[in-house]
C-alpha cells in the first residue's frame, strides 16, 4: 500500500486502520471498539481492551532479547566532562524498574495516585517512569529546570502521592541543587505529599526530612529482590499528565490514555521513524519535554529498540560528543531540535568528521521551524535524509511528517510534511473560518476525532480543554493548533508561529502570561508585556517591555541595567532561567486598543524589523515610537 491509500484509509475506515495498527502492541485482553466518539470531543480508542505500557516497553523484550541493549545512559556532566556510560539490558532495565516500583507500593502509591518527577537526565528518572506504568499509577514528570513556584503550582494540581527527586542536577560542570527548590515548592503549595524519594548523587549536601522524605539506594538495597507483576489497565486509564503552558498563569496538564498511546507511538516507529528490534534510537531531548516522553522513553523500548538517554550538552567535552554516541552504540535514528544544530553548525567542522557516523540513517528534526541554512549544512555534513516533523504536546506523536516507512516520498525545505496518519489537517481563516486555498494563510486546526496517542482532556478540567482547544471557531467545533501555517499546491503544510501568546525558546514553549506575571511581582513593575521574537538560534526568545511604578528607577542606563537585572533574577527564581526574557526594555507607554488590549503582535513586528500592520484601534500611536526607541536605545 502507498502512502496516499494508508493515509486515505485512516481518515475514511479508521476502525479498520487503527485495529491493524494495534496488532503491533501485546494486549493482556482484546478490545472491543475501536474507536467510540459518541461524546466530541471526547475521543476514546481500544474500548474494552487491557494492556501496560511498562509491559510492551520491556516485559514483552525480555524473552527474545533480554541480553541486549535498552537503555543506554550517557552523562558528560562529569567532573573532568569526560562521558560516563551506563548500558541496562532489557533484563537488567526490568529488574531496575521491579525495585522501583516496590519502592513506590511500600511508601503507599496505588492504582490511579499521582506520581510527580522532577529529576535530572539520569536513569532513575526512566525506572520511577516505567515503574508508575507498571503498577498503574500516574507519573508527571516536571522539567528539572523549573523554579519553585512553576513547582508548586503542579503541585497543587496534579496533588501526587510521592515525589520522586534527587540532591541536583549539573549543567556544563555545575551543579544545580534540586533538593532546596523542591523543598520550597512544598512549602509553597497547599498540598504537601506524603513522601518524597530522593536519588542522592552526592553533587551537593541534602538535608533529609524526617518521615517524608526517603533516601531511594537504601530502599533499593531492602527491594532488590523484587518481583512485581504488572496490572493490567483499561486502554482509556490515564497514564501520565504532562504540563504545558498556556495563555493564562495555570499550566495546562495534558492528560494521555495507555492504549492509544501505546499503538500511536508503536506505529510512529513503524512507519514514520523507521525504527527496528536491536537497533539504536537517540533522541536529544528532556525527559521533562514530550519528545522525551514519547522518544526517549516508550517509543523506542515498544519498538525494541535500545534508547540512548544523554545528560550533558552538545558541546561537552567538544562539539563531537553526539557523533561519538552515534558511533560507539551504533545510533541508527537520532531526533533533535534546530536549536542544537545550530549551536553545532558554529563550531569547528573537523568535529562532524572526526567520528564515524555511518550507521545512522536519518537525523528527525522538530519543536520549532527548521530554516534551509541549518537543514541543508546537517544534511551534507551527516550524509543521511533530514526529516523535519510537526506536532505538540497535545498531540504525543507527529501530526505532519514524512512517513518513509511506507513510501520514500520527498521531503521539501521548509515544510514538515504531510499529514500523518489519523489527523484530517486543515487551514482555516481565523476571522471567517473558511478553509484557506493553496498558499493562504491561516490557522492550522485538527478535525475531530484525533487520532489515537492525543490528550483525552486538560487533567481534572474537561470545561477548559473544550473552551481552550474546540471552541475557537463558530461555525464548526475543531481542534485549533494554534499555529498559523499554509499549505501548498502539493499538500505540503509550513507552520508560519503562534497565534496566541506562547513562545517558542529553543523547542520550550512558554507561557507570556506566565513570565508577566513573574515580572509583575517586582514591586516597581506597573505594567508589563512580553513578546516572542525571533532568534536564529533559538528560534524565538522573549523580550519585555516594562512600565516601572517609579520613571526615576530607569532614568539612567545604569538604573535601567539594574533593574532588569533584578527582573531578570525574579524570572530565574519564579520560573527558572528557561523563561528569562533576553531583554527588558521600559518604557512609559504600552500599545493597547482603545478597549485596552495589549497589541502583541505590533510589538513583535516591531521587534523583528516588520511592519506593525493595522493599527486603526490604538489608543496612542506614541507608544510605538516608545517601543521603537526603546529597542533602539
Amino acid at each position: 500500500m502507498n502512502f496516499a491509500d494508508s493515509y486515505r484509509q485512516s481518515i475514511t475506515d479508521p476502525q479498520t486502520y487503527w485495529a491493524n495498527e494495534a496488532k503491533l502492541i501485546d494486549w493482556h485482553a482484546p478490545f472491543s471498539t475501536v474507536l467510540d466518539d459518541s461524546n466530541p470531543p471526547f475521543t476514546k480508542w481500544f474500548v474494552g481492551g487491557k494492556t501496560n505500557l511498562c509491559h510492551n516497553a520491556v516485559d514483552r523484550w525480555v524473552a527474545t532479547q533480554g541480553d541486549q541493549p535498552a537503555l543506554i545512559a550517557v552523562s558528560s556532566e562529569t567532573e573532568d566532562g569526560q562521558l560516563h556510560e551506563k548500558i541496562y539490558t532489557f533484563a537488567e532495565l526490568q529488574a531496575e524498574i521491579e525495585r522501583t516500583a516496590a519502592i513506590m507500593l511500600s511508601l503507599g502509591v496505588a492504582k490511579g495516585d499521582r506520581v510527580l518527577i522532577y529529576m535530572p537526565m539520569i536513569a532513575e528518572a526512566i525506572f520511577a517512569m516505567l515503574a508508575c506504568a507498571r503498577i498503574g499509577a500516574i507519573h508527571s514528570v516536571v522539567f528539572g529546570g523549573f523554579a519553585s513556584n512553576s513547582l508548586a503550582t503542579r503541585i497543587d494540581d496534579a496533588k501526587p502521592a510521592l515525589i520522586v527527586s534527587a540532591d541536583a542536577g549539573s549543567r556544563n560542570g555545575k551543579a544545580i541543587a534540586y533538593k532546596p527548590l523542591l523543598d520550597e515548592a512544598i512549602k509553597l503549595a497547599r498540598h504537601k505529599p506524603a513522601h518524597v524519594l530522593l536519588v542522592d548523587r552526592r553533587l551537593v549536601p541534602m538535608t533529609m526530612i524526617a518521615g517524608r522524605d526517603a533516601d531511594y539506594a537504601a530502599l533499593r538495597r531492602q527491594y532488590i529482590d523484587a518481583q512485581v507483576p504488572i496490572t493490567w489497565l483499561d486502554s482509556n486509564d490515564t497514564s501520565y499528565i504532562l504540563y504545558t503552558s498556556g495563555t493564562t498563569g495555570k499550566p495546562k496538564g495534558v492528560q494521555r490514555d495507555v492504549g492509544g498511546y501505546a499503538v500511536a507511538l508503536a506505529s510512529s516507529m513503524k512507519h514514520i521513524f523507521c525504527g527496528k528490534p536491536g537497533e539504536t534510537y537517540f533522541a536529544t531531548s528532556d525527559i521533562g519535554w514530550v519528545v522525551g516522553h514519547s522518544y526517549i522513553v516508550y517509543g523506542p523500548l515498544i519498538a525494541g529498540m535500545a534508547t540512548v538517554m544523554y545528560e550533558g550538552l552538545p558541546i561537552r567535552p567538544d562539539a563531537g560528543v553526539w557523533w561519538s554516541i552515534v558511533e560507539k552504540y551504533k545510533v541508527t535514528r537520532m531526533f533533535s531540535a534546530p536549536t542544537a544544530v545550530r549551536v553545532l553548525k558554529k563550531q569547528p567542522p573537523e568535529y562532524m568528521k572526526k567520528h564515524d557516523t555511518s550507521s545512522l540513517k536519518a537525523l528527525y528534526l522538530a519543536g520549532e521551524p527548521l530554516d534551509e541554512t541549518t537543514s541543508q549544512w546537517i544534511a551534507s555534513a551527516l550524509g543521511v535524509p533530514i526529516i523535519d516533523n510537526y506536532w505538540q504536546t497535545e498531540t504525543g506523536w507527529p501530526i505532519l511528517s514524512i512517513a518513509k516507512g511506507i513510501e520514500d516520498k520527498p521531503t521539501r525545505l521548509g515544510s514538515p510534511g504531510v499529514p500523518m496518519a489519523g489527523y484530517k489537517v486543515k487551514i482555516l481563516n481565523e476571522s471567517t473560518g473558511a478553509v484557506c486555498g493553496a498558499n493562504e494563510k491561516g490557522v492550522v486546526v485538527l478535525e475531530g476525532p484525533l487520532p489515537p496517542g492525543c490528550m483525552q482532556t486538560i487533567y481534572g478540567d474537561d470545561d477548559r480543554f473544550v473552551k481552550t482547544y474546540w471552541s475557537n471557531f463558530s461555525n464548526e467545533q475543531v481542534y485549533s493548533t494554534f499555529d498559523w501555517g499554509i499549505r501548498d499546491a502539493d499538500g505540503y503544510y509550513f507552520i508560519l508561529g503562534r497565534t496566541d501568546d506562547v513562545i517558542n525558546v529553543a523547542g520550550h514553549r512558554l507561557g507570556t502570561r506566565e513570565i508577566e506575571e513573574s515580572i509583575s511581582s517586582h514591586p516597581n513593575v506597573s505594567e508589563v508585556a512580553v513578546v516572542g521574537i525571533e532568534d536564529k538560534m533559538k528560534g524565538q526568545v522573549a523580550v519585555a517591555f516594562v512600565i516601572p511604578k517609579n520613571a526615576d528607577a530607569a532614568a539612567t542606563p545604569e538604573s535601567r541595567r539594574a533593574l532588569e537585572a533584578e527582573v531578570m533574577a525574579i524570572v530565574d527564581k519564579q520560573l527558572g532561567a528557561v523563561a528569562r526574557p533576553s531583554r527588558v526594555h521600559f518604557v512609559t507607554l504600552l500599545p493597547k486598543t482603545r478597549s485596552g488590549k495589549l497589541l502583541r503582535r505590533s510589538i513583535q513586528a516591531i521587534c523583528e524589523g516588520r511592519d506593525p500592520g493595522d493599527l486603526t484601534t490604538i489608543e496612542d500611536p506614541m507608544s510605538l515610537e516608545q517601543i521603537r526607541a526603546a529597542l533602539a536605545g
